[in-house]
């Protein structure tokens, strides 16, 4: 389980494809810090630590994705040097900050335009529409939260149309700086994770409109 809070940017060393992908991915944390086994949410996307070593002065860990993550999420889109958000999982007594992420992704969304707003920037992202949940635009409502590539962001407006919903986030300046939507740009894929709160309201009104 996740926060939101992207506590560093790595970037891709190396993949190795074979049934999956075997990726490395470089990181300032301390090795010593990094324990195989341990969950690290990559881009938003839960993977488990396999592997940890230091080269040429970094450290790295690597992390092991099955053809499912990859064709459900921006991870087989990863190449060489593409920058990572990465968190670590949550510790019981740990501040939540953001919100409750659980770093399984929903699907993967398009940021269609990046504009100016002050010392900020206002994006306006794409929703899925073919998901196992079905269109996730559903999902999304002014002031609620969304994860986008891990980041925990609050949804300021949607736009319903009749076989598409976009939605704005505003991004502050720390978080544009401390995060890879600073390299991002109109066409880029997100993974994106609708809030749980909102799966579940969802579901219930399913069964509520099935059993009056």
């Amino acid at each position: 389980m996740f926060g939101g809070i992207v506590r560093e940017v790595g970037r891709v060393l190396k993949i190795e494809e074979a049934g999956g992908a075997r990726i490395r991915i470089a990181c300032a944390r301390p090795v010593e810090m990094i324990e195989a086994g341990a969950s690290i949410s990559c881009s938003g996307v839960c993977l488990t630590v396999t592997e940890t070593g230091e080269a040429n002065g970094e450290t790295w860990f690597a992390v092991d994705a099955s053809t499912e993550t990859l064709g459900k999420t921006t991870l087989g889109q990863w190449r060489v040097n593409t920058k990572v958000n990465l968190e670590p999982a949550l510790k019981v007594g740990d501040e939540l900050g953001g919100h409750i992420v659980s770093g399984h992704v929903d699907g993967i969304g398009e940021i269609l335009s990046i504009a100016p707003d002050g010392g900020s920037r206002r994006m306006m992202v794409e929703a899925p529409r073919e998901t196992e949940l079905g269109p996730l635009g559903r999902f999304l409502a002014p002031k609620g939260s969304v994860a986008l590539d891990g980041i925990s962001l609050t949804v300021n407006e949607v736009e319903d149309a009749a076989d598409v919903t976009r939605f704005g986030v505003v991004v502050i300046p720390h978080t544009w700086r401390e995060t890879n939507l600073s390299a991002a740009a109109p066409g880029a894929k997100v993974n994106l994770e609708i809030d749980t709160l909102a799966r579940y309201v969802a579901r219930l009104a399913e069964i509520s409109a099935a059993h009056p």
